[in-house]
């Protein structure tokens, strides 16, 4: 069972770069399962001896323009990171040193985050130098070389490799996502997904379900919505108690279809933000547009 994806980047590392005429510098990314024999799993889903991994082998050219490369890749992770929803005031860096580093990396600096049971690694950067190509060439026979057309020069490509654990990203998210106000007097307790990484994205709320014409409105807004996101249909309970198991799961945001949708020019629908409960009024042609910007970022 293998400990890493990294491994199976390097093997596939020359028919990958020939078949997609790639040309230094260039990544390639995986994703699957990795297992560790972790003597004692714990904290949840942090440490498991099965897990799913990301990793990219972003291959450069040799020399000290490594550094160049590791402090784009730290900050491209980090921006990345904070772009879901993590809450920047939980992360940090731990760079490796000394017994820490790895035999074989020139420099690894972790991304940490503050979990509830500690401080610990959310995601590895390290600056591999040419070790995995050029044991794979030693082992194999087969020659790993890269030739550059432009300086015609032949060389062994490093690579930086960025590694992320996704139950680990998975469980961070939730910590961040987690929180605790008060509306109306009552206290509310709901996660606050970024709306890229909420697993639904708008919940259709028919103000009543005993007009017929206002729930056919509504239903047909669900049906072109579910087209492209996952969305939320929900019909039973007062509109207060929909809020609220809407805001439970991290939904951004509520459509409600009302009396104005029917029977105002413009079908209009109230639209309420989870974090603020704050309600706006859009027509119901607008919708798409609107959960398109918020979700999508244009």
């Amino acid at each position: 069972l293998r400990p890493e994806t990294a491994q199976g980047i390097f093997v596939n590392f020359k028919n990958a770069r020939e078949t997609g005429r790639a040309r230094v510098p260039f990544g390639i990314a995986q994703i699957g399962k990795a297992f560790r024999n972790e003597i004692t799993p714990r904290n949840f889903i942090f440490r498991s001896r099965e897990f799913e991994q990301m990793e990219i082998e972003y291959f450069i050219e040799p020399g000290e323009g490594w550094k160049a490369h590791h402090e784009r890749w730290l900050s491209s992770s980090k921006d990345y990171l904070l772009s879901i929803g993590l809450r920047p005031d939980l992360m940090g860096w731990d760079v490796h040193s000394g017994d820490s580093l790895a035999h074989y990396a020139r420099a690894c600096t972790d991304v940490t985050f503050k979990f509830p049971f500690g401080v610990s690694e959310l995601m590895g950067i390290a600056a591999r130098g040419d070790f995995d190509l050029r044991a794979h060439t030693e082992g194999s026979g087969k020659s790993l070389e890269y030739y550059d057309d432009v300086t015609k020069e032949k060389y062994i490509p490093h690579c930086i490799e960025p590694s992320l654990g996704v139950d680990r990203v998975f469980l961070a998210l939730v910590c961040s996502a987690y929180a605790e106000d008060e509306v109306g007097g009552e206290k509310r307790s709901f996660l606050k997904f970024h709306p890229s990484i909420a697993p639904v994205k708008a919940s259709i709320l028919p103000l009543v379900k005993n007009k017929p014409e206002l729930v056919e409105k509504a239903r047909g807004l669900y049906e072109s919505l579910r087209r492209r996101w996952n969305v939320d249909w929900d019909v039973s309970g007062a509109i207060g108690r929909r809020y609220r198991r809407a805001d439970e799961i991290g939904t951004p945001f509520c459509i409600t279809v009302d009396f104005d949708t029917i029977e105002k020019e413009g079908e209009i629908v109230t639209v309420r933000y989870r974090d603020s409960t704050e309600q706006v009024k859009m027509g119901i042609n607008e919708v798409a547009a609107f959960l398109q910007k918020e979700v999508d970022g244009y």
